[in-house]
């Protein structure tokens, strides 16, 4: 591995938010394309104070809504341990952040579109490792989200090389396999829970031979399957990219999987935004992005991709505004309906939010 490998990747938020605050304000925002066209962000986190080194707090989310275009709801998903409880058992600290976000959005959002739905539904944390014990949590959790929860995310992404020196508490090898974490997703049938799985494309054989055990389970692929384009990855893209490919064909044969198409703000996906004087504009992430965009629609089908935000993570690449843009130049060709699946109704269905479709 290279000094310049190194030098180049500093993890997924190189920048904190005070530098990339600044940053953002040395461009323009750009106007929202269509902006009547109807979103769900069905990814985006929540966490911190305004004295905290990384913050995203609702003040900041609802900047973003106001960008322009019309986001009629959102999905929050779990994140960096925000608002877990500080006593208590360790298993139920998750509890905490649910508890927080009801706390925090009780109601709707009020845009310059309207009503905004902000965490119309949430994806906790519960550990799954507990096997069958994880029931507990669960229940927990559920009463926590008072009709809000829809799913759970227990993190498995790993790396050895590069990517892993920047993973702060990395999970364990091999942790889809886990015999004991299997339990724990075997208990989300009985509570109509779905699972987001967030792992790296070279973990994806893994993810399918977890998908073959439970296909009554609604598993959600997180950030296209976690294409990784820097460090050693970086010089054998081509192959990367076929092998992460063939791999997402095979997970669209399992008719319970679906797929965020989203995340590739991130800078371990190796596309360099982050590394310049300005953020990506619109025109460049849709040139950068649209070979992925384009593998999951043929893979799964519109029905079964849902475009995502995973705000503020990708906000170290563009603006909100931007990235919404940049979906929408990327499905120019594509008509009305499979435009609406994509940007709407496919995370309406899979995260039950009850909205008109």
């Amino acid at each position: 591995m290279s000094d310049d490998d190194l030098a180049s990747y500093r993890g997924s938020m190189p920048r904190n938010t005070r530098e990339l605050q600044k940053w953002h304000r040395s461009v323009e925002r750009e106007s929202a394309l269509e902006p009547e066209l109807r979103i769900v962000d069905p990814h985006h986190h929540l966490y911190g104070v305004a004295t905290d080194t990384q913050h995203y707090r609702l003040t900041d989310l609802e900047s973003d809504l106001n960008g322009g275009h019309r986001v009629v709801g959102t999905v929050y998903v779990e994140a960096y341990g925000t608002g877990w409880l500080e006593t208590g058992p360790t298993h139920l600290r998750p509890v905490g952040e649910v508890e927080m976000i009801v706390e925090k959005v009780a109601g709707p959002v009020t845009t310059e579109h309207g009503i905004c739905e902000v965490a119309a539904g949430i994806v906790a944390h519960a550990d799954l490792t507990l096997g069958s014990a994880v029931t507990e949590v669960l229940e927990a959790l559920l009463e926590a989200g008072q009709g809000r929860l829809r799913g759970v995310r227990h993190m498995t992404a790993c790396d050895d090389g590069l990517v892993g020196r920047f993973i702060k508490e990395m999970p364990r090898k091999h942790l889809l396999n886990d015999a004991s974490f299997q339990r724990g997703l075997a208990q989300f049938g009985k509570y109509g829970l779905s699972f987001d799985v967030w792992s790296y494309h070279h973990q994806l054989a893994e993810v399918i031979e977890l998908v073959d055990r439970f296909p009554g389970t609604p598993i959600v692929l997180n950030h296209v399957g976690g294409l990784i384009g820097v460090g050693e990855y970086r010089s054998e893209r081509g192959e990367v990219f076929a092998q992460w490919q063939d791999d997402l064909r095979r997970l669209a044969e399992r008719p319970n999987v679906f797929v965020k198409v989203g995340g590739m703000g991130m800078p371990v996906f190796g596309f360099g935004f982050e590394h310049r004087g300005r953020p990506a504009l619109s025109v460049e992430l849709t040139q950068a992005w649209q070979p992925l965009i384009d593998a999951c629609v043929d893979a799964f089908g519109t029905k079964r991709c849902m475009f995502e935000s995973n705000f503020p993570v990708d906000n170290q690449t563009c603006g909100y505004t931007e990235l919404w843009n940049a979906f929408k130049l990327a499905t120019r060709s594509m008509s009305f309906d499979e435009r609406s699946d994509m940007f709407y109704r496919t995370a309406c269905t899979v995260y039950r939010l009850g909205m008109d479709l």
